[in-house]
């Protein structure tokens, strides 16, 4: 399976790159390739709602930055998943900007190849999650009727339970044979 994993954080050695990397193990592991994106370190501008893509656009964004090499990732990808540290009881603010410009690329439909999505969330008290999955529920699960892999939050600092939980995800997601007809 080809997997999406859209970084929201900035910090390099947090919680959140912990998780993916023990995703990312677990997932090679058993075939499936992994393209991971550092949002933060890419130049993504918020959307215009100029509504281009929906019209003169055919689902192309009007805008021209480091979202393009997203939106011919996500072309290809079978699976997402969305990493992030809590801000403010919602996903980081880099993160949403790049969801934000999902507008285009489902229109008029949601990626083809796309069937499944995982969220890891970070934060410093359990109980700030609820904002970051009304988004993961409304958005992806309905709107877009991807399937739930599943959903890892960290309070504190991770541990190697929860990156064991991460792994067995990675591991637990099928790698497709690509050369079936």
């Amino acid at each position: 399976m080809n997997i999406l994993v859209l970084n929201g954080s900035p910090r390099q050695n947090g919680n959140t790159k912990k998780l993916i990397a023990a995703f990312t193990e677990g997932a090679e592991s058993v075939g499936n390739t992994v393209n991971i994106v550092d949002v933060c370190k890419k130049n993504i501008k918020g959307c215009l709602a100029c509504e281009y893509c929906h019209t003169k656009g055919n689902g192309k964004c009007i805008q021209k930055d480091d979202m393009g090499e997203i939106y011919g990732l996500l072309a290809n990808a079978e699976m997402l998943v969305l990493a992030s540290p809590i801000y403010y009881h919602g996903i980081s603010g880099q993160l949403k900007c790049v969801i934000d410009r999902f507008y285009s690329a489902a229109y008029p439909n949601k990626p083809k190849r796309l069937k499944k999505i995982a969220m890891f969330l970070c934060s410093g008290d359990r109980d700030m999650y609820d904002g970051a999955m009304f988004s993961f529920k409304g958005d992806f699960l309905d709107y877009l009727g991807l399937e739930n892999a599943g959903v890892i939050t960290v309070a504190g600092s991770v541990t190697q339970n929860k990156l064991a939980e991460a792994n067995a995800l990675g591991k637990m997601i099928p790698s497709y044979n690509r050369n079936r007809v």
